[in-house]
């Protein structure tokens, strides 16, 4: 869907470029994750590829032609949900939809989307009403309502509780299997080992690596299993080398014969890849 190479980009109030030369690719019907600290260039990247900012340098390929030279057209056909939703407060959800409906060529059921994020009941209250976590769900049945071919979204579970957060995810899988493409950015890397195909992790202007979330584990990961068991009334843990373990009588024995109560791979999760990779926690 995009082919990015050698992006680069300054703010005129900057002395120095947001993005110092990325290049990447987005497959259709992938959802690729754009990641990294606050302040890296992921939001930049992405007001890049949704054409709000223009005066890049490199190149950026949109289904084979050049970005810059995609007319309207290219709007009917993407979806975007900003991180800080904007909705127009004084009128319903169902007014702001309509509205935005107006927009578009093709519409979605949205009194279906409304019913799937369980904010039908609420289609006729004023906007001002709404939590912060109603709010994202209204976000997110805007992005779809002109039936995208590709998503970009800036934190779509943000707010949400978990019950809500499992219903946008859910949405985004059959986006995906229905032939869509995602550009997720988000801090919440469950949500990232959930729901990416690949992943760019970008620090400081630069990418630092791309690869899909189960490489990227394995590769920074320990090859070792732990077992938590019971020995007589004591808890024991021990750990062994997944290359050895076929051949390891004491793992062997304690299968066996003790009582275990937990057993697991120590690969390491996206959260200490990420402090790994861009060198910061990724609250901060």
């Amino acid at each position: 869907m995009f082919i990015v190479k050698d992006l680069g980009f300054k703010y005129p109030q900057n002395k120095e470029n947001t993005i110092k030369g990325i290049s990447f690719e987005i497959k259709k019907g992938e959802i690729f994750g754009l990641l990294g600290p606050s302040g890296v260039g992921k939001s930049t990247t992405q007001k890049i590829l949704t054409k709000l900012l223009t005066d890049y340098s490199g190149s950026v390929m949109y289904k084979n032609q050049d970005l810059k030279l995609c007319k309207r057209e290219f709007y009917q056909e993407i979806g975007v949900g900003f991180e800080m939703p904007v909705h127009f407060s004084k009128l319903t959800a169902l007014e702001n939809l309509n509205f935005f409906k107006k927009l578009y060529h093709e519409n979605k059921d949205t009194d279906e989307l409304l019913k799937r994020v369980g904010l039908y009941e609420d289609k006729n209250k004023k906007v001002s009403e709404f939590s912060k976590g109603m709010k994202v769900r209204l976000n997110f049945v805007r992005a779809l309502l002109n039936n995208p071919k590709i998503l970009f979204l800036d934190e779509p579970t943000s707010g949400l509780d978990p019950k809500n957060a499992r219903i946008i995810k859910d949405m985004i899988k059959e986006f995906k299997e229905n032939g869509g493409t995602v550009l997720l950015t988000t801090h919440l890397m469950n949500d990232v080992d959930e729901l990416c195909d690949r992943v760019a992790f970008m620090n400081d202007g630069k990418i630092a690596e791309i690869s899909t979330p189960k490489d990227l584990k394995l590769k920074h990961g320990k090859r070792e299993v732990e077992v938590e068991y019971k020995d007589n009334k004591d808890v024991s843990k021990k750990t062994y080398s997944l290359d050895t373990l076929a051949n390891d009588d004491e793992f062997i024995n304690i299968i066996k014969t003790k009582k275990i109560i937990t057993i697991h791979s120590k690969e390491t999760t996206l959260d200490d890849i990420f402090i790994k990779i861009t060198g910061v926690t990724h609250h901060e």
